[in-house]
């Protein structure tokens, strides 16, 4: 009598996506740090070490190259996730109770990781980086073409309002990729996971 394999914790579009992710990220933060420090809006630039493209048309050629792949990456996970049933199965529903209680265990140190089950937490932070995402991608078209597009520019409130808006969501993406990079410490399993697929509890 055959058996139903088990399901991976991660399935390899999800696994590819993550990856893949990574690197477009790692590309995008840094050479958004060199255009940053061509125009600061606060009273800091970032160190060289830090920065990718060297000077500012070296990092806006950077930044648009990774934007595409980016982009690219971010369409094939959302349609996938809409048709394999991975939003509806493994990020929905969030209810606001369970949301309570588990902040609280957490708070207490008594929240516990079920391998391959998100918990109300995890589902909120990753749907609040894809919203932080799209926030992204809608500021730095205004940024990136302010007279083109002037309805999108005039809906954050000038450029250099989008500018804030985008420094700020990158900002909130980089504590995202801190606690996620914290939770992996924390529970090292979850990274092989990721690389192999993992199997459910």
């Amino acid at each position: 009598m055959k058996t139903n394999a088990p399901r991976p914790v991660h399935r390899w579009p999800v696994r590819i996506a993550h990856w893949v992710n990574l690197f477009a990220m790692v590309c995008m933060f840094m050479s958004g740090w060199e255009i940053y420090n061509a125009s600061p809006l606060f009273g800091f630039r970032f160190p060289p070490q830090m920065t990718l493209g060297g000077w500012l048309g070296g990092a806006i050629g950077w930044h648009l190259a990774v934007m595409w792949l980016l982009a690219f990456n971010a369409l094939c996970y959302l349609l996938w996730s809409l048709f394999s049933g991975h939003f509806r199965r493994d990020l929905l529903p969030l209810s606001a109770r369970a949301l309570r209680r588990e902040i609280g265990q957490a708070l207490t140190l008594r929240l516990q990781h079920h391998h391959g089950r998100y918990n109300a937490i995890q589902k909120l932070m990753y749907l609040g980086v894809l919203a932080l995402g799209l926030l992204l991608v809608l500021s730095g078209l205004a940024i990136w073409k302010p007279v083109q597009l002037q309805g999108l520019v005039g809906l954050f409130g000038g450029f250099d309002t989008a500018r804030y808006v985008h420094f700020f969501a990158m900002s909130a993406i980089g504590l995202f990729v801190v606690i996620h990079l914290l939770m992996v410490i924390i529970v090292p399993r979850t990274l092989w996971a990721m690389i192999t697929g993992g199997k459910h509890e």
